[in-house]
């Protein structure tokens, strides 16, 4: 018998700095009044309302190992942990992968981490965690020996160049999941997995940028035709019509870049295979919490390959509070997209065990957890590189730990010699 694999629990962290579309707007304008309309124009087409953005001791590999010590602090057993892997496309280096950074930093707690681990980056842009996610599950299900698992963690630093209409899709964060046979939160159907892949250019960052370069509207077109071309195939594998498919779905979990483009891509596919009004396909998504779970992203911004696990994690929580114990047996229709460009569409369910799981979940995580940012803050952010004499110098003079919680990890210094990034440990007072 084929043992069951999935999700046991998911943990989030997202950096504490935040700032409204509004106060970017107001800035924007005042310093070019002929491009305030632009602008405008952009946050309405998008729904978005704010972007959380990282201090100067956080980078990618930071928010990994952050997300990570979350997890383990959630109590979950790392006994019989086989894989360790990163999903990113904001890597910190061109060799070493992101899962070796965030293991010495884990190593550096009472959580160390055995070495009898398969550790690995996977990179396919926002995609790349999904990739991760799914391989681990595959292996663990053919594992011969009961009770292995794996871990996952999802992290990314979305920027791009400033001022722009791309500006107002930035974000930051991590999530990070425990992946086991025999799960306790959701299980996933690796049999009935649909995919779709192209080489496109809809968006790409070259070697050494900090920032994304992204066409537009091009870039939502190869969303919209790598969906139909892997929601079709997940369809064919299932042996369900497409109408059966999403009529089945109780929770539409997707990449969210931001929220309108994954609210579009699942009206279009209402209108398209279940011939739905727009009032009808309004109240049909209201109906399975699916707004509701959409505004969370709204108010933190892209999290590349985290975002469709913050809408997992959002939507769970949320219907959780208004179902209770009626969310066992709910049916999840994931899409998960990577630009450039690959598309996995792939079911869940949610298990016994989600109810426990979902309340020891702590909402300030990903809900309340910020403080409002001057527009001088957030400009320091997109000025600052990591250059190592840079760093250190004003990591020095500015005390940049001074603002370190207990209980994260930090970029201590990046040494001038090689460049190579150490991390440190703020212990739990």
């Amino acid at each position: 018998m084929t043992e069951r694999v999935g999700i046991s629990d998911i943990s989030l962290y997202l950096p504490k700095n935040r700032i409204s579309l509004d106060r970017i707007l107001e800035k924007r304008a005042a310093d070019d009044p002929k491009f305030e309309r632009r602008l405008s124009r952009a946050i309405q087409s998008t729904d978005q309302k704010a972007i959380r953005f990282p201090s100067p001791w956080e980078d990618a590999s930071v928010l990994a190992g952050n997300a990570l010590i979350r997890l383990l602090k959630q109590g979950v057993s790392i006994d019989k942990l086989r894989y360790l892997v990163v999903g990113t496309e904001t890597s910190v280096d061109m060799s070493k992968s992101m899962s070796a950074y965030v293991q010495g930093m884990i190593d550096q707690t009472e959580f160390a981490l055995p070495s009898t681990i398969s550790s690995y980056q996977v990179q396919h842009a926002c995609a790349g965690a999904t990739l991760g996610m799914l391989s681990i599950a595959g292996m663990l299900q053919s594992s011969a020996l009961p009770g292995e698992n794996g871990i996952v963690i999802a992290s990314d630093i979305a920027r791009y160049d400033a001022p722009s209409t791309a500006e107002i899709t930035q974000g930051a964060g991590a999530a990070a999941m425990l992946i086991e046979q025999n799960p306790r939160l959701l299980s996933l159907d690796l049999q009935t997995q649909g995919f779709s892949s192209k080489n496109v250019d809809d968006f790409f960052r070259p070697l050494g940028s900090t920032t994304a370069k992204v066409k537009g509207r091009y870039s939502v077109d190869c969303y919209n035709n790598a969906l139909d071309e892997a929601f079709l195939d997940y369809c064919s594998r299932s042996n369900k019509s497409p109408q059966e498919a999403l009529q089945a779905t109780d929770y539409f979990v997707f990449h969210v870049p931001f929220a309108k483009m994954a609210s579009t891509a699942v009206r279009r596919l209402l209108g398209t295979y279940m011939e739905m009004s727009q009032q009808s396909a309004e109240e049909f998504l209201t109906n399975r919490g699916f707004f509701e779970a959409l505004e969370v992203t709204a108010n933190v911004g892209n999290m590349y390959t985290g975002a469709i696990y913050l809408n997992l994690m959002a939507t769970l929580y949320q219907d959780y509070q208004r179902v209770g114990k009626d969310i066992i047996g709910k049916k999840i229709l994931f899409s998960s997209y990577g630009s450039g460009n690959t598309m996995l569409v792939f079911e869940g369910e949610v298990l016994p065990d989600a109810p426990a799981v979902i309340e020891a979940w702590n909402p300030d995580d990903f809900l309340n957890h910020y403080v409002e940012s001057d527009f001088s803050s957030y400009q320091s952010w997109l000025d600052r590189n990591y250059e190592p004499q840079t760093y250190n110098e004003q990591a020095s003079r500015d005390s940049y730990t001074e603002t370190v919680e207990p209980g994260c990890f930090y970029l201590e210094s990046i040494r001038s010699d090689d460049e190579y990034r150490e991390y440190k440990y703020r212990e739990t007072r």
